[in-house]
Order: structure tokens, then sequence, then C-alpha cells
């Protein structure tokens, strides 16, 4: 193939996939809401179950239903009549997933589930199916065709499958009321949960490691506090402790293209007034979005009398995996 034909390829499988997609706009209809509601009022959780690649679209909306407040299981079905049915129970609500709908591990488990007398939703290709026949709400995943030429491998239904799943998490997601602040109570780990759920007071410098000086302090000591404490900035106080404004490695350098004679000068004579500053129970994300918007790198943390309390800094919080990507 030549680099024309690879691109052509490539540009087709993508507008077969797009539309399989596209037209599943037409499967959400009333069984749509009937799966949605059944799932919502259930006291058990979803399990679903498929094979072979239908099996690894049934994982991912496992996954996505759990990370969305939906108590979610994936049941293998060879494993499901080899004992892993006793972890179904009679208030949970099964999918089978198989775009024939007569896959024969699937169809094998159907007379099992009814015993339990679970609800049962197909998501398929084919209504009049195994599954099309014998499942209470059926979820119509059929595609035009696969992007396969031979129309062997699933590719278009697999994609058509997953974005039929997405729909049921979000939609039940809305139903819940599910929140950011539930979200990331289910994602603690990783930059996701950080954004959502790191506040600032967990990570800010605090006490003496705080660069601090008064606002009678002479350049001299303003600079062996920035340098001691490495943050390229330092706090400056009032004899009452209030933070009266900010000195960075910048003004100094500033000052020194200026002039050499600095022996007379205090803090106060350079310091920028009315500093950037946040309270500790702030989100972090929320200090590093305000942070490179006012272009700064280092944000003061101050109490509720204007006390300095912490200090975070930008390249730490980028670090922390903060910035959206």
């Amino acid at each position: 193939m030549t680099a024309d034909e690879i691109i052509q390829k490539g540009k087709e499988v993508i507008r077969i996939e797009s539309e399989a997609v596209s037209n599943l706009t037409s499967s959400i209809d009333s069984e749509f809401v009937k799966a949605v509601e059944v799932i919502y009022n259930s006291k058990g959780r979803v399990v679903l179950s498929g094979m072979g690649k239908s099996g690894l679209i049934a994982r991912k909306i496992v996954a996505t239903l759990n990370s969305t407040g939906t108590a979610a299981i994936y049941l293998h079905p060879t494993d499901a009549l080899h004992g892993d049915l006793g972890m179904v129970r009679q208030e949970d609500v099964v999918i089978l997933i198989s775009k024939s709908g007569n896959t024969e591990e699937i169809s094998n488990l159907i007379p099992m589930l009814k015993r339990l007398k679970v609800t049962l939703i197909a998501m398929s290709g084919n209504k009049n199916s195994k599954l099309g026949n014998e499942c209470d709400i059926f979820l119509n995943i059929s595609v035009k065709e696969e992007a396969c030429p031979y129309d062997l491998a699933p590719t278009a239904s697999t994609t058509a499958t997953l974005a039929m799943g997405d729909a049921l998490s979000i939609a039940l997601l809305q139903m819940r009321g599910f929140t950011a602040e539930d979200f990331a109570y289910l994602h603690p780990g990783g930059s996701l949960g950080k954004r959502l759920s790191l506040e600032i007071k967990e990570i800010m410098i605090r006490e003496d490691k705080i660069p601090k000086v008064l606002e009678s302090t002479s350049i001299k000591d303003v600079i062996l506090e920035i340098t001691s404490k490495r943050l390229g900035t330092t706090t400056v106080v009032n004899e009452s402790g209030k933070l009266t404004g900010v000195i960075t490695d910048g003004d100094l350098r500033r000052l020194l293209e200026r002039t050499l004679d600095i022996k007379d000068l205090t803090a106060k004579d350079i310091m920028t007034r009315n500093p950037k500053v946040m309270k500790e129970n702030y989100l972090a994300s929320f200090a590093l979005q305000q942070m490179e918007n006012f272009k700064i790198t280092a944000m003061i943390i101050i109490d509720d009398k204007s006390r300095p309390i912490g200090i975070i800094h930008l390249h730490d919080l980028i670090n922390l995996g903060l910035r959206q990507r």
C-alpha cells in the first residue's frame, strides 16, 4: 500500500465507526429509558457479561459505571457456568452483550439467570435473536458495517457498544446527582483526583520554612532570606505580623540594574504591595489556575488576620500533576 492508500484506509475506518456511533441516537428510546430506570432503582449491582471483544467492552463499561457512582462487576460467561454465577444476586441487574445475540456462552447463561429472577438487559445488534427474545429490555447496538473489510473483526460494533455503555453511565450519573466531589472521592489517586480534592492546606509550605522578613529588613538580609528558602520570593510583614508585601528575585535583579547603592534600602522600599493571596481551604488546582492567570510563581496563603501561614510554588503544583492536559 502507498502512503496515500494507508491514509485513505485510516480515514475510512474513522468514517465507518463515527457513523456507527452517530446512528445510535435512534436507539436512545423507551427501552433505553427502561434500562436506566431499572438500574437506578435497583438495590444491587450491574453485572455485565460478554465473550471475546464484547467481554473487553463489558469490562470498560464496568469501569465507567463504577467511576460514576453505579456499582458494577464483570462476569465471564464461561466462568459463570463453573461457579462464578454465585456472585449474582436477585437484586442485581444483568447486561448481556452479544453482537449477534446468539453467542453460545451468553445464551447458556440466560436460563440460569432467569432462575435468579434478575432483570436482564440485552445489548445486541439483533432483535430477533436469543437475547432479543429472552431478555426484559433490549438495547439496539446494530451497525451497518464493520470497519474490517471481511466483516470478521468486531470494530464498528464494539465502538457502538462502548458508546451505548457510556450513554447509560452518564444518564445514571445525572439521575443520581453525582457531583465533581463524588467523582473525586472515587478517584483519590492520580492527577484527576488531586485536581478535584487536594486542598492548599495539605501541601503548602508552613511555619519557619516560609520566607519572611520585616518591612525594616535590609536588602542584604532580604537576599539571604530568599536564597536560603529557595522559593525565589519572600513575604514582607509589619511588626504585628500582617502581610504587607512580597519581594521576588526578579524585583532584586531589577533593583540592581538601576543602582548598586542598596545599603540604606529596606524591604519596605522595594516590596510589591497588595500581593496575590489565598486562603488554605481552596483547592490546589484553583491556586494553580490563579497563579497561571496572574503569571506568578508563588502564592501566599494567609489566615483571617492577613498573616502569612503558608506558601505554595507553581512548580510544586505542576509536579503534583495538577495541570490539566
